[in-house]
């Protein structure tokens, strides 16, 4: 199968390509610079450059696929609805996948699946929009596809990595913000791979969430984390308003408690996570 990719030199965007590639399945991706590029052809695509603005250019990139899978991250729900919809014009009827994630659904109450009420922070209260307009499209003979993944972790880039990164006045410990006790739906980058690989024979305007068995908590991530930064698991309570200060709007985020299934995307696509111990994974460092 032909793939265009867009978001290809990022983090889930190279784990994507090297799965599909592993699969036998021809990439091109999207690349706006030359450092971009040489990323997207190192992990086995063709480059096609430029950038999310440039609607012609997805639209023809599209075109030449049989499907697409939207990885980038747009700076406003407009760019992203305009790219979104000029390669589902391009693709057709192809497939077309389209990245969300589970920050939408807010605190949950017991584990809830893609049936739950959003409940979005600000930061990502946008995406309500878009993923309607997508997801209408397949009244319209289009075949998309909503992937919702959780807090990536895992490789050389982690999302996950933003939080206890960014309080960068705090030294010698991992922080966590508040009592640490909200729960976190974590996923690994080569099994959110995998899951963006299967979304591909799925049927119209379905929706997957994207997380791996087990939801630690900030403060044991963080406990692990300080391990495995040799740092004897010393950790530090920071308030909300500080973590905002630091990270924007994004903190509203990190402080969410979730529980979510991805029995949806086992019984519909076979997809099972193989990384079954993220607290493992970050105390080796």
């Amino acid at each position: 199968m032909r793939i265009f990719l867009t978001g290809g030199s990022g983090y889930i965007g190279r784990a994507t390509i090297a799965e599909l590639v592993r699969r036998g399945h021809s990439v091109e991706a999207l690349a706006r610079s030359e450092r971009a590029a040489r990323t997207v052809t190192g992990a086995g695509a063709v480059e096609v450059r430029g950038g999310l603005a440039d609607l012609d250019v997805l639209n023809h990139a599209a075109a030449r696929a049989d499907a697409v899978i939207h990885l980038a991250q747009a700076s406003s729900a407009g760019m992203d609805l305009a790219a979104a919809t000029a390669m589902q014009d391009g693709v057709g009827a192809g497939p077309y996948v389209h990245t969300g994630g589970t920050w939408v659904y807010g605190d949950t109450v017991g584990v809830q699946d893609e049936s739950a009420p959003w409940n979005p922070p600000t930061v990502v209260a946008w995406r309500r929009s878009v993923e309607d307009a997508v997801s209408a499209r397949a009244a319209e003979g289009g075949r998309p596809v909503i992937v919702q993944p959780g807090l990536l972790y895992g490789g050389d880039n982690r999302l996950i990595e933003h939080f206890f990164i960014a309080p960068g006045k705090i030294r010698g410990a991992v922080p966590y913000i508040g009592t640490g006790a909200n729960r976190w739906g974590l996923v690994h980058i080569d099994d959110m791979a995998t899951l963006y690989a299967a979304a591909l024979s799925a049927k119209a305007g379905s929706v997957y969430i994207g997380v791996g068995e087990g939801h630690p908590t900030m403060r044991q991530v963080a406990e692990a984390a300080a391990r495995g930064a040799g740092l004897d698991g010393k950790t530090v309570s920071i308030t909300l308003d500080q973590a905002r200060v630091e990270m924007g709007p994004v903190a509203d985020a990190f402080v969410l408690d979730q529980r979510l299934t991805s029995a949806k995307a086992h019984r519909e696509l076979g997809w099972t996570p193989t990384h079954g111990d993220p607290l493992a994974t970050f105390e080796r460092g």
